[in-house]
């Protein structure tokens, strides 16, 4: 995050659909963060993803990202003034490559008009311009996502010359009934968190997610991310010691004014990680099952969470095996700069895996 904004200006968009009294700027932060919410929440409701942000969300996950201005790099599409969809994105090392990662959303009344493209493909050319002076900028290309119901924007990326290039899965828990046991492997215990261990502990995590696909190193906004989100609860964490080293953690949260608008009573195991050192005794199953007994004790009925479908340490059936089910799907795509991608396309040298 930059230390001083920069102002909001207009944005000319050569490819702008003809749509009477449509104007583009950037953002103006921090008064856009609210109507940024309302639209980013009506997006993901239209598409059946049962999601929604807060003003308070945006500004500690957005507003955190790394090199990031509103005024600069987030594009805002009005229609006589009022806000009908956004484009933004950021490019950071990522799997030893430099990521364009770009994502937005256009109203549904405003869908099929081209929109969606025009704001799409500012994105693109907006980061690509600054990454072109980047010092590890060898390697670059572009990426996105979307769940199987946001099916808009996978026929766009389709149009663009994108093909996935991983694919992974949103699963779902009841936490009513009997609870599995799964006690800590022997030498490790649970603390509560203290505000003093919060770095060690996310450094830690970082650690544990370095051998996995998309990961980038954590800096200083990441932590500041974290800290500053208005639902980072660390009483809900837990966090498996072994003396002074971090063995495992599974962060948990519940979104309460996500549970609130939508009568839900959800919580999330967020960022499931295990260092290397402890892998394969049982550590990760403890922490889930731990996390399970406290959501159900702040009065949660249910837990998500998200996995990677090629996870390299079997992530995916071990929560199968913790009880938990599929309930959405999603994939991650990716071109090159300078054209659609071939068939096989991934971005690090080798095909796709076999995807079910």
């Amino acid at each position: 995050m930059t230390s001083m904004a920069i102002p909001s200006t207009p944005v000319e968009v050569p490819d702008a659909p003809p749509i009477p009294g449509l104007t583009f700027r950037t953002g103006r932060m921090p008064d856009d963060w609210a109507p940024l919410a309302e639209i980013v929440s009506a997006v993901r409701l239209a598409d059946g993803v049962a999601e929604v942000a807060t003003s308070e969300y945006l500004a500690a996950d957005w507003g955190n990202l790394e090199a990031w201005d509103g005024g600069r790099d987030l594009l805002l599409a009005e229609v006589d003034g009022r806000l009908v969809g956004f484009s933004t994105g950021q490019a950071r090392m990522r799997d030893g490559a430099l990521v364009i990662d770009t994502w937005g959303g256009v109203l549904p009344e405003m869908r099929r008009r081209r929109l969606g493209t025009a704001l799409h493909h500012w994105a693109r050319g907006h980061f690509r311009v600054r990454t072109d002076a980047h010092p590890e900028a060898a390697t670059r290309h572009y990426r996105t996502w979307a769940l199987e119901q946001e099916v808009g924007d996978i026929a766009l990326f389709e149009q663009e010359g994108f093909v996935p290039i991983r694919y992974g899965f949103e699963m779902r828990r009841f936490l009513t009934g009997t609870l599995p046991e799964h006690p800590l492997p022997e030498g490790l215990e649970l603390r509560p968190v203290r505000d003093q261990d919060l770095r060690t502990i996310l450094i830690g995590e970082d650690e544990a997610f370095r051998d996995h696909w998309g990961h980038h190193a954590m800096t200083e906004d990441d932590i500041r991310s974290v800290l500053e989100f208005p639902e980072t609860d660390p009483s809900l964490w837990q966090v498996a010691w072994d003396g002074d080293e971090v063995a495992g953690v599974v962060q948990n949260y519940i979104f309460t004014a996500e549970n609130a608008q939508l009568d839900l009573r959800r919580g999330w195991l967020e960022r499931v990680s295990v260092r290397r050192p402890w892998r394969g005794r049982g550590l990760a199953k403890a922490l889930c099952a731990a996390s399970f007994r406290v959501l159900r004790e702040r009065g949660m009925d249910e837990a998500w969470l998200g996995v990677d479908g090629a996870n390299p340490t079997g992530a995916l059936q071990l929560y199968e095996g913790l009880g938990f089910m599929v309930s959405r799907r999603w994939q991650a795509y990716g071109r090159p700069l300078d054209g659609p991608a071939p068939a096989g396309w991934t971005g690090s040298g080798t095909t796709t895996e076999s995807q079910p």
